[in-house]
């Protein structure tokens, strides 16, 4: 039982959670322009413990991967009780989103509708080429934006809608390059992935596409808000697409390129997030005048 336990702990992803997925939560908070520290953080666990984890999980339990996947390169075998547990993760979360506000729970709703759309065999949105798109683009990249929006204090404003589709733009960008090399597996299962149905050159054009238009619409957002780090971004974000489009254009497709395609995409994200959590410390003086009353 503890060996099912720690694989399934594996299944939750943290490390992918924390250190790629966490950048649309991390700029909604940077956007929100005031902070409930203590709520934010609480409800960042919220979102990438429970939900995203408890999302990972579940999807992990009907794919059955046995080849390499997105933060595991040895998948370990998932029994009927972590079904159980991965709904139970994601409804807790959103039974605990409701201290926020009623915005807030809904849209935190409506991320678990997706994720479960996406992987159940009931509607496998994921065996799907747009409606997999749409589920990823919404449940983990507008939508976190707005829960880190939310779990900050922040009030509306429409710049909060640009920084967030460009956001999830950004991280569709590289979504259907994992696809790739699991095309075998997902054959399989009967899943129809959007790489599948467009192929390589597919893939590349729409990263191409994805990324320059999501960091268009990132930077105006970010910029009507927070001026000079928008600056920054669009600039070291532009020189990261050059870089990353050097290396998708050279894919071939084959078996040996995933972990080289896993480290670019993890040091990708973790600049972004380590950006993002560089700014909203200078910001809301995490580390400064806050940091000194408390400890000093």
């Amino acid at each position: 039982m503890l060996k099912e336990i720690k694989d399934f702990l594996l299944h939750l992803r943290l490390h992918y959670q924390f250190f790629i997925l966490s950048g649309g939560y991390l700029l909604g908070g940077l956007i929100a322009d005031e902070m409930n520290t203590t709520q934010f953080w609480l409800q960042f666990l919220n979102v990438h413990i429970l939900l995203f984890g408890g999302a990972t999980a579940y999807n992990s339990y009907w794919d059955k991967d046995e080849g390499p996947i997105g933060g595991l390169k040895h998948p370990p075998k998932m029994t009927a009780w972590m079904h159980k547990v991965s709904l139970l993760f994601m409804f807790a979360g959103w039974a605990w989103a409701i201290t926020v506000n009623i915005a807030y729970f809904l849209v935190f709703g409506i991320s678990v509708a997706l994720f479960w759309l996406y992987s159940t065999p009931h509607a496998r949105w994921k065996g799907r080429p747009l409606a997999s798109m749409v589920a990823i683009a919404l449940s983990t990249g507008t939508n976190s934006v707005l829960l880190g929006f939310w779990a900050a204090g922040g009030m509306f404003t429409p710049a909060l809608f640009a920084a967030s589709a460009g956001a999830a733009l950004i991280l569709l960008s590289l979504y259907p390059i994992s696809q790739v090399y699991q095309i075998e597996e997902d054959s399989k299962r009967g899943d129809k992935t959007f790489t599948m149905r467009f192929g390589l050159n597919g893939v590349k054009l729409f990263f191409r596409f994805s990324y320059l238009s999501g960091l268009i619409l990132l930077t105006l957002g970010f910029y009507a808000i927070y001026t000079a780090p928008a600056i920054v971004l669009f600039i070291t974000a532009l020189l990261s697409f050059f870089i990353l489009n050097a290396f998708v254009k050279r894919l071939e497709g084959v078996i040996r390129e995933y972990p080289i395609v896993m480290k670019i995409k993890f040091a990708a994200s973790l600049a972004f997030v380590l950006f993002l959590i560089a700014s909203n410390a200078i910001r809301y003086e995490w580390i400064g005048d806050t940091f000194f009353r408390t400890y000093f």
